[in-house]
């Protein structure tokens, strides 16, 4: 029997098969199972164009393994599509009959303009922030670039060149020089110099990868205690960190995974080049690609609400938070960072708001050790539209909602540096206690400056009087942020 809620996305790529398979709950996808296979579809590329025996015989076993799955699926909500080197091969017919007998369901071959719309989308469904974006997916035998703002894309571009085919062609005998490196840009740079005018003329505010290769490169620097912003710097010092390796057979980068080793270096150099070419300043790994655009154009979700938002909102239903609760303590918050800080940064104020909104989430759990549940839940559950050090700032601010400091988790997270997340959890605990009564009208008009480190909030006069457990609150909390070296003073004006 088939689950009404169930939808399924398969993604035939030059480089991986991908399966998705997702439940739709409380308005938005549950990842329920994601099956990948390295099945190098592209090395089995003929001069001929044709594709040989042994690539087809590694892609019908892999289809085997999503066939099962896609039994529970009801075939209007399965999407299957192939890519670059399904485009290409001229004995696609023999790999697309056998391949869809296997599945039971139709295979669409889509273009490379399709397949950048699609990625677009699916990363403007998992990833948060406003104005223009630049979105760049390195496949196994393509390369998608495209700008667009919102949902909408605006300049679409697939260009023949991927992590696979630059492997064959520029890193033989997987050696890795200064040489090898230097072709493979300077090809790369060749391919997008048709195109890079209409780009640099368009512009954009934000850049996100959504391929492997930027996903590895964002482990590689996470897990060397850097943070998530890729940079040409930081590219050009892991071309020299993997020519010191001197072959493929030997790279061995801190956070570089096994499997995605043999593709590294060629995904790098069409990188690099992209950078250099665009004039790329940073880059941060987008939440999804072309799977999960395939599944948002079938869920039909909202189009007009930010990745972030819809994520608060279905955990909001999910977990049956107080939104009105959470909508007090995020102003309350926002208020006082404002009379801190009048031009404060978007993400402050993003990761403030959510934080907000969130506070009461371990209260699915239990009371006495709410906020470790609450930071729990977020390390482990899938957030569309933050970025994993987004992740770890949102725990970290949850897990320090109230009672002792745990500075560890303020000091391991990576998307902001340590004195504004800091400034966060000070200003998220003082909301929290200012809303205690959580009714309308029931928060104090109260005005907070600083000097230095030190905080003062001040208070209508007379107050604390009338107001005795939330005053007592506000005064064991002074003690505590004073302890461990932020002086706070409560005062009444």
């Amino acid at each position: 029997m088939q689950n009404p809620s169930l939808y399924a996305a398969i993604d035939l790529g030059s480089n991986s098969f991908h399966m998705l398979l997702v439940q739709q709950v409380a308005g938005t996808a549950r990842t329920m199972a994601k099956v990948k296979r390295k099945v190098r579809l592209a090395t089995g590329l003929q001069p001929d164009g044709s594709l040989d025996q042994a690539a087809m015989e590694r892609g019908w076993d892999c289809l085997r393994l999503f066939a099962e799955q896609l039994q529970d699926v009801p075939a209007d909500q399965v999407r299957i599509v192939g890519t670059a080197t399904l485009r290409l091969a001229t004995n696609i017919d023999v790999f697309l009959a056998r391949a869809e007998d296997i599945l039971g369901h139709p295979i669409r071959i889509i273009s490379g303009e399709e397949e950048a719309a699609t990625i677009y989308q699916g990363v403007a469904w998992t990833s948060s922030g406003s104005g223009r974006r630049l979105v760049i997916d390195i496949g196994g035998a393509s390369t998608e670039l495209i700008i667009g703002e919102g949902t909408s894309a605006t300049l679409l571009n697939s260009l023949n060149m991927g992590c696979v085919t630059w492997l064959k062609r520029y890193f033989p005998e997987d050696e890795l020089t200064h040489a090898r490196f230097e072709q493979a840009i300077g090809a790369a740079q060749a391919e997008l110099s048709g195109v890079a005018a209409d780009y640099l003329k368009l512009g954009w505010q934000h850049a996100f990868g959504a391929s492997g290769t930027v996903q590895a490169i964002q482990e590689i620097m996470m897990a060397q205690g850097e943070n998530e912003h890729i940079t040409l710097a930081r590219l050009h010092q892991m071309k020299e960190q993997a020519i010191a390796c001197g072959n493929i057979k030997q790279l061995k980068l801190h956070g570089l995974t096994p499997e995605r080793a043999p593709v590294f270096a060629s995904g790098l150099a069409i990188l690099i080049a992209l950078f250099g070419t665009l004039g790329i300043n940073s880059m941060v790994l987008a939440g999804g690609a072309l799977r999960e655009g395939l599944i948002y154009s079938m869920l039909g979700t909202r189009r007009n609400c930010d990745a972030q938002d819809r994520t608060i909102d279905s955990l909001i239903a999910r977990y049956q938070l107080d939104r009105e609760q959470g909508e007090r303590v995020r102003n309350t918050a926002l208020l006082a960072l404002r009379q801190l800080q009048p031009a404060a940064g978007s993400d402050e104020v993003c990761m403030l708001s959510r934080a907000a909104m969130l506070y009461e989430l371990g209260l699915c759990i239990e009371y006495k050790k709410a906020p470790e549940h609450a930071a729990y839940i977020i390390r482990h559950i899938d957030l569309p539209g933050f970025t994993a050090p987004q992740k770890s700032l949102l725990a970290a601010l949850l897990l320090n909602q109230r009672d002792d400091f745990h500075m560890e988790a303020l000091h391991a997270q990576c998307a902001m540096d340590g004195e504004r997340a800091v400034l966060l959890v000070r200003l998220l605990r003082l909301a929290i206690i200012l809303c205690l009564r959580r009714t309308q009208g029931t928060v104090p008009a109260f005005t907070l400056r600083t000097d230095g480190h030190r905080l003062i909030l001040s208070l209508p006069t007379g107050w604390c009087k009338h107001h005795y457990l939330r005053a007592s609150e506000l005064h064991a909390e002074a003690l505590r942020q004073t302890g461990q070296g932020w002086s706070l003073d409560i005062v009444e004006a």
